[in-house]
This record gives C-alpha cells, sequence and structure tokens, in this order.
C-alpha cells in the first residue's frame, strides 16, 4: 500500500520520501522494501493432473485417499493439495464433549468390532434405517443392512452378515471379542443384547454424548454418505440396496 502510494504521489508530481510515508502510516520500512528472494515452488504435472482429475471426479476424497489410490506418496499429494489450494478446510470446531474421549484400539483383527445405524431417504418408502458393522484393527466393513424398520432386527441381519463373512458361519466364537456401540435404544433393547451373547460377543458402550469414541463408524457413515448418499436421489428401498452394494 505504502509503495502504491509513493508511485502514485510521484505520478502527480509530488515527491514524498519513503521512509517519511512509512513514519506517518506506522509501517516498517523493512516491508516495503522487502522482495521475495525464493522463487515458487514448482510442481510436477506428471502428479498434480491425475490428482486434479480424480478430486474433480470424486470431491470428498482426501489427500490419503487419492494418494492410495493413485499409488502416489501421502506426503507428496497433501504438499500439492496445500499449494493448490485444494485441501478442504477443516470444519469450524464447537463445544467440546463433556467427557474426554479415547481412542478405540484394536491391536488384531477379532479383537473389536464397531457397529452403528444411520438414516437414508428411500423416496416413495421414505426414511430406512441403514447398519453398519466393521472390524476396528483392519477398518474393513464386514455387514450392512439396510431397511425400512429401524427395530433390533436391523443391527441383528448386519452382525450376522459380518460374522459369515469373516468366518464362513454363524455360530457361536471362540475369543468373545467386543462388539462397541452408542447407547441408543436398539443396541440396549433385550433382543439385541440377547442375540449379541449368543454368538459370544461381549459389548461395549461409549460413554453418552461422546461420538467421538466410536469415531472409526461415525468416520465410514460420513464417508458413505458423502459419496453415495448425498448424490444419489433414491426412487425406493430397493434402488438404494442396489447402490448401496455397489459403493461397499
Amino acid at each position: 500500500m505504502i509503495r502504491t502510494l509513493h508511485e502514485g504521489l510521484r505520478d502527480d508530481g509530488i515527491a514524498v520520501p519513503l521512509t517519511k510515508l512509512c513514519a506517518w502510516f506506522g509501517v516498517p520500512r523493512r516491508t516495503v522494501y522487502y522482495r521475495p528472494t525464493k522463487a515458487a515452488p514448482k510442481i510436477d504435472p506428471t502428479f498434480a493432473e491425475p490428482i486434479k482429475a480424480l478430486i474433480e471426479a470424486e470431491p470428498s476424497f482426501g489427500y490419503r485417499t487419492v494418494a492410495w489410490l493413485l499409488g502416489f506418496n501421502k506426503n507428496t499429494v497433501q504438499r500439492i493439495f496445500r499449494l493448490k489450494g485444494w485441501q478442504v478446510r477443516k470444519r469450524p470446531v464447537g463445544a467440546r464433549p463433556r467427557i474426554e474421549a479415547m481412542p478405540s484400539v484394536a491391536q488384531a483383527p477379532n479383537e473389536r468390532w464397531s457397529t452403528d445405524l444411520c438414516r437414508v431417504w428411500t423416496g416413495k418408502d421414505r426414511w430406512a434405517t441403514l447398519a453398519l458393522v466393521m472390524d476396528c484393527h483392519t477398518r474393513e466393513l464386514l455387514g450392512w443392512h439396510l431397511s425400512k424398520s429401524g427395530k433390533a432386527s436391523t443391527p441383528v441381519a448386519a452382525l450376522e452378515q459380518a460374522l459369515i463373512a469373516r468366518f464362513g458361519t454363524l455360530g457361536r466364537v471362540e475369543n468373545q471379542f467386543l462388539l462397541r456401540s452408542d447407547n441408543g435404544l436398539v443396541f440396549t433393547s433385550r433382543d439385541y443384547t440377547k442375540m449379541v451373547r449368543s454368538y459370544g460377543l461381549r459389548q461395549e458402550f461409549i460413554t453418552p454424548h461422546c461420538p467421538q469414541k466410536n469415531g472409526m463408524m461415525e468416520r465410514l457413515i460420513r464417508s458413505l454418505k458423502e459419496q453415495c448418499v448425498h448424490r444419489q436421489r433414491f426412487e425406493s428401498l430397493a434402488h438404494a440396496r442396489i447402490m448401496s452394494r455397489e459403493v461397499v
């Protein structure tokens, strides 16, 4: 601003030294005389072009997902995101939870599973309930079930699908690992808890009002909504099931 003002006064025939202008406006002289010497960082188009094409096709993908799909180093992809201005800004954080959330740490597969429910609009069939089950160690989606019923039968169907996918059959598991969920009425119902115990699993409930304690499942639901639910206009429950199979 000072330099622009100095040049404007000079064009009008008024000679005012830069030192006086800096003193009048309280601007340090070093900021006026500063000239960047470092050249702008170069970006290899062999990396930038496929990254741009992928995020244009899938705007919800972060740099880790892009790096994994393209086989690039994640630090290189993150650097290009930052230099190009493609990095998605984090949403503002509101009030902190009443109780600090502790991460769910599983040292091996089948040590802790996680489950949760979400709602999906299915057009003429209106709202449907989607139940998901994932392994907290591998972060693999093991089972899911979409139905109009919000009763215990929906998460039970997802759990049974996960047991079949992992163990090949329905039956009592040997190591009796944990199944983490929130404190919803479905997961604390008599029918659901009885079914979980019949398969030899132990329920683990997160602290109320702290969804961060089930963060892996919450992030999976967010990705599913961003990459499928929010981009589709489901005509019916059957249509939603077909599109869900293509994603999961």
